[in-house]
C-alpha cells in the first residue's frame, strides 16, 4: 500500500452536518476537532521571536537546550528520573511520528502493528503505509504472535482510557515476550479529571515502576499542542530506548525531518514553565464541568473520559443519528465511527472550543433536556 491508496479524509463527511449546525440562529458550537483555540502563552511567543535569526539548518537531534529541557521535564513532571539526552528526540508534531514510526522501524509485509480498538486513525494509517498489517486489540493477552509494534494511547483519544502502573507493566511484559516495540502515545497525560486521576499523576510507559529497570524497546510520545497551545508550532518529542532513538535519528537525518530552530527554542522554554500548563488545565476543567452535566441532562451517557481532552458520549443509538440531533441544536461533534468499527454508537466532543461557545452549547443541551 502507498499513500495513494488511502481512503478519503474522514472529516470531509462531516461537512453537511457543519452546514446544518451553522444555520442555528445563535451560531455554531464546534466541538468536533480538538484544535486549541486559546492563546499561545506570551513567554513562549517571546521565545520564538527571540530565535528568529535562524540562518543555519536546524539540528535533527535537537538543540542541547531542548534535549536537556525534555530530560528535565520527564524528571520533574512525569517521575522519570534517569533519562539522558541520548534517550530523547524532538519531532515535527506527534502525528508525523505516529504515521511514520512503522516505516522508520523498517516494518513491512508480514509484520503486525497493534493499536487500540477505539483509536486515533493514524495508528492504522501508519501501519498500512508501511505495508504492515494493523490489528485492533486492547488487552495484551490478545496481541498476536508476529507483532512488531504495539501502540497504546493513555489517556486515550477519543475515549479517555487511562492505563494504570499495573496495566502498563503487564503490557511491557507482553511486548517483551513478543519482541515488539511498545510505543505509548501520552499527549494528554497532564489532563486527569476523575477517580484516581483527580489526585494522582497519570503514569507513563517510562515510569520506573513500569519498566522493571530497562527501557529497551519502549517509547513515550508526547506533544505540546494541548498543554501549551502549540498545535501550530508542531512541537513534540519521543523518548525512551536509546538504541531505537538513535536509529530514528539516523533515519530522520536522511529524510530531513527536523523541527525549525525557533520552534526548538520555544519548546525548551515551554517545557520549563509549569504555570501556563496549570492555567490551561483549569480552562479545560471549566468547560468540562459545564458540558458534561448538560450532555447527561440531554440524554447522553458519558463513557470513560476520566482523563484527556474529550467527552465520549452515547445515546445508545447510531452515532450519525446523534450527530444529526446535535447539529439541529447547532452543535458539531465528532462521529464515533471515525475511531474504528467498535465505536459506532458514540460521539466525541472536544473541550477546545472557546469557553463562551461551550457555555452556549451547554445552554442548548439543557433547553432540550429529556
Amino acid at each position: 500500500m502507498s499513500v495513494r491508496d488511502l481512503a478519503d479524509y474522514p472529516w470531509d463527511s462531516v461537512a453537511p452536518y457543519r452546514e446544518r449546525a451553522a444555520l442555528h440562529p445563535r451560531g455554531i458550537v464546534d466541538l468536533s476537532v480538538g484544535s486549541p483555540v486559546d492563546p499561545t502563552p506570551e513567554l513562549i511567543r517571546r521565545a520564538l521571536a527571540d530565535a528568529t535569526d535562524a540562518h543555519a539548518y536546524p539540528q535533527t537531534v535537537g538543540t542541547p537546550a531542548l534535549r536537556e529541557a525534555i530530560v528535565e521535564w520527564y524528571r520533574r513532571r512525569r517521575g522519570v528520573p534517569d533519562l539522558t539526552t541520548d534517550n530523547v528526540l524532538p519531532t515535527i508534531g506527534s502525528k508525523e511520528l505516529v504515521a511514520l514510526l512503522p516505516t522508520l522501524l523498517g516494518l513491512g509485509a508480514g509484520d503486525i502493528v497493534v493499536h487500540p480498538r477505539i483509536a486515533y486513525p493514524t495508528y492504522e494509517v501508519g501501519a498500512r503505509v508501511a505495508g504492515a498489517t494493523p490489528v485492533a486489540a486492547d488487552e495484551p493477552a490478545d496481541w498476536p504472535e508476529g507483532t512488531r509494534l504495539v501502540w497504546i494511547n493513555t489517556p486515550g483519544n477519543p475515549d479517555g482510557r487511562t492505563w494504570t502502573v499495573e496495566e502498563l507493566a503487564v503490557a511491557v511484559d507482553r511486548a517483551r515476550e513478543l519482541g515488539a516495540v511498545l510505543a505509548s502515545d501520552e499527549c494528554y497525560a497532564e489532563l486527569g479529571w476523575d477517580g484516581r486521576w483527580a489526585s494522582e499523576s497519570i503514569p507513563l510507559i517510562l515510569d520506573p515502576r513500569v519498566t522493571g529497570g530497562s527501557r529497551a524497546n519502549l517509547l513515550s510520545v508526547y506533544s505540546l499542542s494541548k498543554q501549551s497551545n502549540l498545535a501550530g508550532y508542531r512541537a513534540a518529542f519521543v523518548a525512551g530506548c536509546a538504541r531505537i532513538v538513535g536509529e530514528l535519528l539516523t533515519a530522520r537525518k536522511h529524510l530531513g525531518l527536523m523541527p525549525p530552530e525557533p520552534v526548538q527554542h520555544a519548546m525548551a522554554v515551554a517545557l520549563g514553565d509549569d504555570a501556563h500548563v496549570a492555567a490551561q488545565k483549569e480552562l479545560y476543567r471549566t468547560r468540562r464541568d459545564a458540558l458534561r452535566p448538560a450532555l447527561e441532562a440531554a440524554g447522553f451517557r458519558i463513557d470513560g473520559s476520566e482523563a484527556g481532552l474529550y467527552l465520549w458520549a452515547t445515546e445508545d443509538q447510531d452515532a450519525w443519528a446523534s450527530i444529526a440531533r446535535l447539529a439541529d441544536l447547532g452543535i458539531l461533534a465528532g462521529p464515533g465511527p471515525f475511531y474504528g468499527p467498535h465505536s459506532t454508537r458514540h460521539v466525541r466532543l472536544a473541550l477546545t472550543a472557546p469557553t463562551e461557545r461551550i457555555m452556549e452549547g451547554a445552554r442548548r443541551l439543557r433547553e432540550h433536556a429529556l
